[in-house]
């Protein structure tokens, strides 16, 4: 190969290193700051829960004093129905 054509290539190889050393860091800079590396540090361990989940939670305690006060009412008719059949009432 002639000067100029070595010369050439060896610029290509430096300028493609470069390229390649730059995307390097871009990937490394996009990957480690990930949201899931985060919380896998623990970086969110010593947060309040707050938001969507707390809103979840709050609904199923929520619909679970329902359920509940729907069981309690309807042990309150059989109670009362009980106690009328007993006097000799309608149960109605």
């Amino acid at each position: 190969m002639s000067e100029p054509v070595k010369k050439v290539a060896q610029q290509a190889e430096s300028r493609l290193d470069r390229i390649a050393k730059s995307a390097q860091e871009q990937f490394n800079k996009i990957t480690e700051g990930r949201f899931t590396d985060r919380i896998k540090e623990g970086r969110f361990a010593d947060q309040l829960d707050h938001g969507v989940d707390q809103g979840r939670a709050d609904a199923r305690r929520d619909q679970g004093r329902a359920a509940d006060a729907r069981r309690n009412q309807g042990r309150a008719d059989v109670r009362r129905d009980q106690q009328r059949e007993r006097r000799g009432g309608s149960a109605a």
